[in-house]
């Protein structure tokens, strides 16, 4: 497994541990493959701020992606960078088609966690580039979540990929993390990722880098840690997190845009 698909295991920590103490997410899922596998994970990668800061990330994906299922209950939901996360558990869409999409190593990984049926299946692609999107079933609209993956990607690339999901289907809404370029450039610095090697990552520092014809709509930019679930945190914790990982302070290094696209 190469140092790209080494960091699933950060966020899989990170929700496993905040899961255990009973706040901001219940992940069964995690908490069961962490304490089966003990994976090891060094350094920053072990925080208890970052364990915090992944779970409410994955939260704020979940809303999003039940108030999408609400909305247009006919989608095709396509999670794309998945890693070992169980959002199909926690968001509980078991009537939607939903596609887990990652690289075949960490695919053969979660294959020994999860288990394919009618409306659940596993994919084996690279995200940067597209000729997977043709292995998928006809749908006319799809909801795409790319938690934790843009960085890795050139904003070109990333570019690319919501051109050919606009030709594919004929709407899309897609929620997307990004590093800012301050982001990607203080990584070089501090960063868990460099605990399992990954030294390129890159950064954006608006929502229109990706809107590169009248289809593509940037639509908001979303709170990666919204007040309600900082308040889960409790006494010098919850002082601590939103003083440094919350807020503006946060947006410095770590942003969350809503797009939609429309095949015209």
């Amino acid at each position: 497994m190469n140092e790209i698909n080494k960091t699933l295991y950060i966020p899989l920590y990170g929700k496993a541990q905040v899961s255990k103490k009973g706040i901001i997410i219940k992940d069964i899922k995690a908490e069961e493959i962490w304490e089966k596998e003990q994976f090891i994970i060094k350094g920053k990668s072990k925080s208890k701020w970052l364990a915090y800061f992944m779970a409410m990330r994955a939260r704020v994906f979940d809303e999003w992606v039940k108030k999408q299922l609400n909305y247009n209950p006919q989608s095709l939901v396509l999670h794309i960078g998945c890693g070992m996360d169980s959002r199909i558990l926690r968001v509980g869409s078991y009537s939607n088609c939903w596609y887990d999409i990652d690289f075949p190593d960490v695919i053969d990984e979660r294959k020994k966690y999860y288990s394919e049926n009618e409306r659940y299946f596993m994919l084996s692609a690279d995200a940067s580039k597209a000729d997977w999107i043709d292995k998928l079933p006809k749908y006319s609209q799809a909801i795409v979540v790319l938690e934790g993956i843009s960085m890795y990607l050139k904003n070109q690339e990333v570019a690319n990929l919501f051109v050919a999901l606009q030709k594919r289907f004929e709407k899309v809404s897609v929620l997307m993390d990004v590093y800012t370029t301050f982001g990607a450039k203080a990584t070089k610095y501090k960063n868990p990722i460099n605990d399992v090697g990954v030294t390129k990552v890159y950064g954006v520092d608006h929502g229109e880098f990706v809107v590169v014809n009248d289809g593509i709509k940037f639509i908001k930019e979303h709170a990666m840690t919204p007040a309600s679930l900082v308040n889960e945190l409790k006494g010098f914790d919850k002082f601590f997190f939103s003083s440094i990982f919350a807020g503006n302070i946060a947006s410095k290094i770590y942003r969350l845009y809503e797009y939609r696209i429309e095949n015209r």
